[in-house]
């Protein structure tokens, strides 16, 4: 956007669609950097793409990848053998029913993926505590960057990342695939259009923040370097089934949850980052907040606040509660006109012209490749992808925000545009802050 964000939004109508568009790349040039520009279509006929982080959000990613024409997926790795075996199985099983060759190489660690000059760009998967050090390190190799949400695990990683994607001149896309999605985009652009007036008030439902980690000690599974998957986590963490689940191979048996990790504080951020990283990216987007973010966050039962409560300096207040109509995870805007609430499954408004019809036949949201596409496209034209890491970082700020609020237990004031706290140095020490990693671990 070339003018002010915040000037703009204090003389206009809240984000006029025209400001932002909505399509598959956001349209301005990566910015110079310290390495060489690359130039448009320097790939060839073909991306090579390697995986970082083989549980089974890497797969629903990567599935989606092997649908897109002039990419394909040749490395792997994992600190888990029998996942990264698994992954050459799948992925090369799908190249194989395409009559593509299978040739997927295994490598040792993610510093010999990365090093390896025939692959173009990367997929991490990984738990968040790996993102930021792992993103990094494969920006300086030259590679462009697919990272999963939430961007890092603290706001100091995440200052470190935007500089280390400009600084290299390198395209990195966010894996909020919601962007990418034509229900929330419609629901942004109607926003963005003054369709609904004023915005008053955002409901985003995603979840409770992190607790304590309290899982009893198992068994590590053969294979897993427990060490490495804790990597630069300041505090050692005994392994649990949940954590992060045991597979086989033969019987093929595959993870019997989720890994747990999201959700105990030492290791993730709860809700409040896994789906609230989806929802608040969509509620800052439509309402012009990308990119910068909330000026206060109360947590919930403080100062009155019945939910915990995002505010902005355009005046619209953000609260993580239910839906009045969906009862699942999304979000509502609430004007002076109308309402939309939009969800990955749903779409319901106040205003029959304002409905959109869903195609519910799209199958496994993650393998959806249109937000694939986006980062393919963007690496062609080197231009940023929808979901850049600004907007990312803001996003993922926004919830660790949320998180810092609840743990202290008072309202927190934050400046969006030099990223601090107002009037409490203290909480600058925060652990979600930053935090001294684990000796022998740096930050790419």
């Amino acid at each position: 956007m070339a003018l002010n964000r915040r000037d703009f939004l204090k003389t206009s109508a809240i984000g006029l669609a025209s400001t932002i568009v909505l399509g598959s790349c956001v349209g301005n040039s990566v910015k110079d950097g310290k390495k060489k520009n690359l130039k448009t279509n320097q790939f060839g006929d073909t991306i090579n793409v390697g995986a970082i982080g083989l549980g089974r959000q890497s797969l629903s990613v990567s599935r989606g990848f092997t649908k897109i024409k002039n990419v394909k997926i040749v490395g792997c790795t994992d600190v888990y053998p029998d996942k990264c075996t698994r992954y050459v199985n799948d992925i090369g099983g799908i190249y194989r029913e395409m009559g593509i060759d299978s040739d997927i190489k295994i490598y040792d660690s993610y510093e010999s993926l990365i090093a390896d000059p025939d692959i173009h760009a990367v997929i991490i998967a990984t738990p968040d505590h790996w993102h930021a050090a792992i993103a990094i390190a494969a920006l300086n190799a030259g590679k462009d960057v697919y990272l999963e949400k939430p961007l890092t695990f603290t706001i100091f990683e995440g200052q470190e990342l935007v500089k280390a994607v400009r600084n290299n001149n390198r395209i990195l896309q966010v894996g909020s695939q919601q962007r990418s999605d034509p229900a929330f985009q419609h629901a942004v652009k109607m926003v963005q259009e003054g369709r609904l007036g004023k915005i008053l008030k955002v409901k985003a439902k995603f979840g409770a923040p992190p607790t304590p980690y309290d899982l009893p000690r198992t068994r590590i599974p053969e294979g897993l370097d427990w060490d490495k998957w804790l990597g630069p986590l300041p505090l050692y963490v005994h392994y649990n089934d949940d954590l992060n689940p045991p597979i086989s191979l033969n019987p093929r048996k595959d993870e019997h949850c989720w890994g747990a990790w999201r959700w105990y504080r030492e290791t993730g951020g709860g809700f409040t980052t896994d789906w609230g990283a989806h929802m608040i990216d969509i509620a800052q987007w439509a309402i012009g907040m990308d990119g910068r973010g909330p000026v206060k966050v109360i947590p919930a039962g403080v100062d009155g606040a019945e939910y915990i409560t995002w505010i902005y300096d355009n005046g619209v207040v953000m609260t993580e509660e239910p839906l009045p109509v969906s009862k699942e995870n999304g979000v509502r805007f609430e004007g002076e006109k109308g309402w939309i609430e939009v969800t990955r499954s749903q779409y319901h408004t106040s205003n029959p012209e304002l409905q959109f019809v869903r195609d519910n036949n799209s199958g496994e949201y993650e393998e959806a490749p249109a937000h694939y596409q986006t980062f393919i496209d963007s690496m062609r034209s080197r231009k940023d992808p929808n979901c850049p890491v600004e907007y990312g970082h803001s996003t993922c700020t926004a919830c660790t925000l949320g998180n810092i609020a609840h743990e202290v237990k008072h309202a927190i004031e934050w400046d969006p545009d030099k990223q601090i706290f107002v009037n409490d140095d203290e909480l600058m020490n925060h652990r979600l802050v930053k935090y001294a990693y684990r000796e022998g671990y740096t930050l790419g």
